[in-house]
């Protein structure tokens, strides 16, 4: 018990002392959509206690969809999104929609989506008959 409230202890002196805290995030510039950057060779660390956020932009161009993805600070990346805010159309050419967020690699692969379709096979027309016929209640 002695040990843990040490080392307890000492994790609290070593985290307030300023130990850096390193974030990591995805970076490249203008990758086209068959290629988001989202691979773990594009994975890096960022500044130590100045860059704390990773920052995605995604652009609509002629050619199709880019992506930059970099190490940001996030006050910045917020302030810098805003003034973006206006430009981001997505799907439309020459929409600009630049994002922030503060968790490691946060800003590499789309989620999947979510479906809101049942998991389960639609029940068969003749299996309603034979419900209804057992419950009595074809007219």
């Amino acid at each position: 018990m002695q040990s843990f409230v040490l080392l307890a202890s000492l994790c609290g002196c070593v985290l307030c002392s300023g130990w850096p805290f390193q974030m990591q995030c995805y970076h490249c510039e203008e990758t086209l959509l068959d290629n988001d950057c989202s691979a773990p060779k594009f994975i890096v660390n960022c500044t130590a206690n100045i860059q704390n956020a990773c920052q995605k932009e995604v652009i609509v161009g002629e050619n199709g969809v880019s992506y930059r993805k970099t190490c940001a600070s996030f006050s910045t990346c917020l302030i810098v999104s805003a003034g973006y805010q206006s430009f981001c159309v997505p799907g439309r050419v020459g929409s600009v929609c630049i994002s922030c967020c503060n968790t490691p690699l946060c800003n590499g692969p789309r989620p999947p989506r979510i479906s809101l379709a049942p998991t389960h096979p639609p029940t068969r027309p003749t299996t309603l008959l034979i419900i209804t016929v057992a419950m009595g209640t074809l007219p």
